[in-house]
């Protein structure tokens, strides 16, 4: 269903990366009774309407099939192995103790979140536990053309920001009281709807103290009126959400003052939304990708339209359950959040803790207050800079060591029941993770190599040290080793961690640029367009870096 042109997809209770079958698959109804959740019952459609789905396949065809190109997956004894050596590895990438005090790596750690964010705009169908049966015994991998017939992409992966938008200002009004709709300005159609802090007395509120104007749009019952539930999962993606809400209002208000032509609340906004998204696509490209792959890879994919790994009419599971799960291992423990925390004698908390970040969104409660209150909101200067001496403004590096609280995610179980160790599993990101890209049976790091003609790790660096090379070791991982993993072993190895690695980086730059190639409404498909013919700042400079998109957007 299309409605202004884009498709009608708007995600209200989606987990995160949460999965869905088609409801046309086969066997459908019999799935469904057994725990698999039907792609109408996450996803927002008009009744008369089928629900607008992407294919997942794989990247490598040429590497289906191949046994040697496969963790083991023959016998059921050798599946049980196999599960069993996923696990401990698994367990083992999570740290035990709290993360060290260094600065980690040189990446601001909005750039984890952006990442997160752009992840969210591409694909919502590779987490769900249940449909990949990840609680299942012994586990096998899936047969591929099982996976490629039931596994759908709930999202429109055209970095096209359907998220913020919706269904847009001039759609009907949802029947059902009940559905979400992404609500626009009544006294100004061509603007977005905000949502409104509730003033605290505990601590400080943050300049500017009389812009309330920082939340999502929220129902009375908490639940965030945006295109996608799982941007309001934590609060920096939320917060980020924001940011893209402001932004467009910001590039309404410029369209009027710049290109006073366009009268109608219709072209405004049109135009304002075609300039807020190809600032996006742009920076995503520009900014994004150049800092976190190797150098010479975005220009490289860009300079080869003609020979791609990616036609762009497919989501790629090597992108979306491996080496996109990068940012994974970015996410910090805790981070320098705003004016009320400080360092240890300020009578404040150093830090905002992860759970306290998971706390203060529409899943965790908010606090207990209605919406987001004003002593939460995120002052972005601490997440865009790249000089700072303080550790906790930076993104961990990327590699195969995963902040402590990723083992226990509170918000990826709410609403699921089952045994104490089977919440467990769903709860740690590094077990599910590798369990998940064996189920869908993703090649091993060292197939992936090859095929791009790229050195693979030899097996002492897959190994590495301590109780990771003990699990490497036991699973006899060195030389057939999980995707996801090798990607953040390679960043480890040939990047310290500073970026991803060549096969990394080539899986996600070939992805998210073929997505944007293969969108005929994208930046790439106007005549040389970059920033320097978008929106301006105040001081008539381009918006051409994410802290800029920022401040265009009036949040720092």
């Amino acid at each position: 269903m299309k409605r202004n042109g884009q498709l009608s997809t708007i995600i209200t209770h989606l987990g995160h990366g949460g999965h869905a079958i088609a409801d046309t698959a086969p066997d459908a109804g019999e799935l469904a009774e057994e725990g698999w959740t039907r792609l109408s019952e996450v996803v927002q459609a008009p009744a008369d309407a089928a629900v607008a789905t992407t294919d997942f396949d794989y990247l490598f065809p040429d590497l289906v099939g191949k046994p040697d190109a496969h963790l083991p997956a023959g016998s059921d004894d050798e599946v049980a192995t196999t599960v069993a050596a996923l696990n401990e590895l698994g367990a083992a990438m999570i740290d035990q103790e709290p993360p060290a005090d260094d600065r980690g790596s040189p990446i601001p750690p909005i750039y984890t979140y952006w990442g997160q964010f752009v992840d969210h705009d591409l694909t919502a169908a590779t987490d769900n536990d249940k449909v990949i049966s990840i609680r299942d015994t012994p586990l096998p991998p899936l047969d591929p053309d099982q996976v490629r017939t039931l596994l759908k992409n709930a999202r429109n992966p055209a970095l096209n920001l359907d998220s913020v938008y919706g269904d847009g200002p001039f759609a009907p009004a949802p029947a059902d009281p009940a559905e979400i709709a992404v609500p626009y300005q009544a006294e100004d159609r061509a603007k977005l709807r905000l949502g409104t802090l509730t003033p605290v007395n505990v601590g400080v509120r943050i300049p500017p103290v009389d812009d309330l104007a920082r939340d999502l749009p929220r129902r009375a019952d908490k639940v965030p009126l945006v295109g996608d539930a799982r941007n309001d999962e934590n609060l920096v993606v939320a917060q980020l959400h924001v940011a893209f809400l402001r932004f467009h209002n910001a590039a309404v208000d410029w369209v009027r003052a710049n290109e006073p032509q366009r009268t109608g609340a219709s072209d405004v906004f049109l135009r304002a939304r075609d300039l807020t998204r190809w600032t996006y696509q742009w920076l995503v490209v520009h900014d994004f990708l150049r800092t976190v792959t190797v150098p010479d890879v975005v220009d490289f994919v860009l300079g080869n339209d003609a020979d791609t790994l990616y036609d762009g009419t497919f989501m790629p599971l090597e992108f979306s359950v491996a080496a996109y799960r990068f940012g994974r291992s970015m996410v910090r423990g805790a981070y320098d959040w705003n004016r009320n925390f400080g360092r240890p004698g300020n009578n404040t908390l150093p830090n905002a803790s992860l759970g306290l970040l998971f706390v203060f969104t529409g899943v965790g409660g908010l606090g207990n207050n209605p919406t987001l209150p004003s002593n939460w909101p995120v002052e972005w200067n601490r997440f865009v800079d790249s000089d700072s001496l303080l550790p906790d403004r930076f993104a961990r590096r990327i590699d195969t060591h995963l902040s402590a609280p990723l083992a226990a995610m509170v918000n990826q179980t709410a609403g699921e029941t089952g045994t104490p160790d089977l919440l467990a599993l769903l709860k740690h990101l590094a077990r599910r993770n590798l369990l998940r890209g064996y189920r869908l049976g993703l090649p091993t790091g060292q197939a992936v190599a090859d095929l791009l003609g790229l050195p693979r790790l030899t097996a002492e660096e897959v190994a590495g040290t301590g109780p990771v090379a003990a699990a490497i070791a036991d699973g006899n991982f060195a030389t057939r080793t999980p995707l996801w993993f090798y990607v953040l072993r390679e960043s480890e190895v040939k990047a310290q961690g500073n970026s991803l690695g060549p096969v990394g980086s080539r899986i996600v730059a070939e992805t998210i640029i073929g997505q944007i190639r293969h969108d005929p409404a994208s930046y790439l498909h106007r005549t040389s367009w970059s920033p320097s013919q978008g929106v301006r700042l105040p001081d008539g400079s381009p918006v051409d870096d994410i802290p800029s998109f920022l401040r265009f957007a009036g949040v720092l």
